[in-house]
């Protein structure tokens, strides 16, 4: 059975999310390795995310972003102790 448009579009935007968490990293290590603490290197990107979501998106497109993070965080997702099942 071949996949169908929605089932390829999520593989497209998951090889995608797979890279852009590569160039994140990528970023997160060199300013590491510069001697920036992690605290600002998150803080600069979160504010580079939330500029560039207003200049696409908007302010509702922000705050739905923010919203969906929110919910996403307090669900544990980003937990470093999770465990995938």
């Amino acid at each position: 059975m071949e996949p169908s448009l929605n089932e390829i579009d999520d593989m497209i935007v998951h090889e995608k999310m797979q890279a852009a968490l590569e160039y994140q990293n990528e970023a997160w290590a060199d300013g590491m390795a510069d001697g920036i603490e992690p605290e600002i290197i998150a803080d600069a990107a979160i504010a580079h995310a939330i500029r560039e979501t207003i200049r696409n998106q908007g302010e509702q497109g922000a705050e739905a972003l923010l919203e969906s993070l929110r919910e996403r965080m307090l669900a544990g997702e980003f937990s470093p102790n999770r465990t995938l099942q």
